[in-house]
């Protein structure tokens, strides 16, 4: 296989958002691992006077991910998060107000491989999110496997996230005040697999649980699109009935979430590695129902075009000659 190496001239700022990236994937890929590790060490040599305060404080704290969470700003405005959100870019281009005063599930499609687009939008404060829709608070929701990763948990809830439990989910929407979001993402792990570039499969046909709460406690349902997310990662080929899409399912089943095998470019050539393609991230849109029932809506929600639709309202937009792969600027220079 012939390797392309990237330019030696390429500019600082460049070079940091790659090495932004790559930390932001390692840490999705293995500081799980590295932190449980940790806490198996310190129990096996017996350092008591460490894991046992903090089992302490894990079980005080168990409820924190189903209660809104425990966001921290000085995290979320680490430099590292700009030249994160700079890489590829991430944008949010507003057509339509949210209301403040009401809260909101975002259905988010896709989940692609790391789920990128989320994580910059409303996991950061270099999104131009808050300033879009002044008012808003986003969380994001997880799978509450990750809030038993000893000292993980910690990191994983100062970005806002929380559980995606009906309880945590439930938590949010309740909040007085209004301009709370769910941000839920739909597709999960099963739709992670089906992430290939120039191909969109959604799984939501049996997602109904997410109508049911924004139906009972009145929020407005906002679906979300994430256009390019798909783009930034290519798969090994694993199409339905293969072995290995077999084999991948059946580890989703066991552990909760599944494993794509993926690659893109590494940090100084753009033929192989885990470093993502540089390729913009734009996002797309709403409809809103507070009086119908939730079958009925799930089938509207499932045709975009329906009249009977009450409110559509677009967070973002994927401009048109954005569609292509060669739009990104200068997504080789580096």
């Amino acid at each position: 296989m012939k390797i392309e190496f990237a330019p030696l001239n390429i500019p600082l700022a460049r070079r940091l958002q790659t090495a932004a990236v790559l930390q932001w994937v390692l840490t999705f890929l293995l500081l799980a691992q590295v932190c449980t590790g940790i806490f198996v060490i310190l129990i096996i040599r017996n350092y008591w006077f460490l894991y046992i305060p903090y089992l302490t404080w894990l079980y005080f704290d168990r409820r924190t991910p189903e209660q809104g969470g425990r966001r921290s700003n000085w995290v979320r405005n680490w430099t590292v998060w700009r030249y994160f959100k700079d890489y590829f870019p991430i944008h949010v281009l507003k057509t339509w107000d949210l209301n403040p005063s009401h809260n909101y599930i975002f259905g988010f499609h896709p989940h692609g491989v790391l789920v990128a687009g989320a994580f910059g939008n409303f996991c950061t404060n270099y999104s131009d999110f808050k300033e879009l829709f002044p008012g808003c608070t986003a969380y994001v929701h997880l799978l509450p496997f990750w809030f038993w990763c000893p000292f993980f948990r910690e990191y994983v809830l100062s970005f806002g996230a929380v559980s995606v439990s009906k309880r945590s989910v439930s938590h949010v929407l309740s909040k007085e005040g209004g301009g709370n979001i769910s941000v839920i993402i739909l597709g999960g792990a099963k739709e992670s697999l089906d992430a290939h570039p120039g191909k969109f499969t959604l799984f939501i046909r049996q997602r109904k649980g997410f109508v049911k709460l924004a139906l009972t406690h009145g929020a407005s349902l906002v679906p979300v699109f994430s256009f390019g997310e798909n783009e930034l990662f290519k798969q090994v080929s694993n199409p339905e009935g293969s072995w290995l899409r077999t084999v991948q399912e059946k580890l989703q089943k066991i552990m909760g979430f599944a494993l794509p095998l993926f690659h893109a470019r590494g940090i100084f050539q753009y033929s192989f590695g885990i470093v993502p393609y540089r390729k913009p991230i734009h996002t797309v849109g709403v409809q809103r129902c507070s009086d119908s029932p939730s079958c009925s809506f799930h089938t509207r929600l499932l045709d975009p075009t329906s009249s009977a639709t009450s409110t559509r309202v677009f967070i973002s937009v994927w401009p048109p000659n954005s569609c292509s792969a060669d739009s990104a600027p200068d997504s080789r220079a580096d």
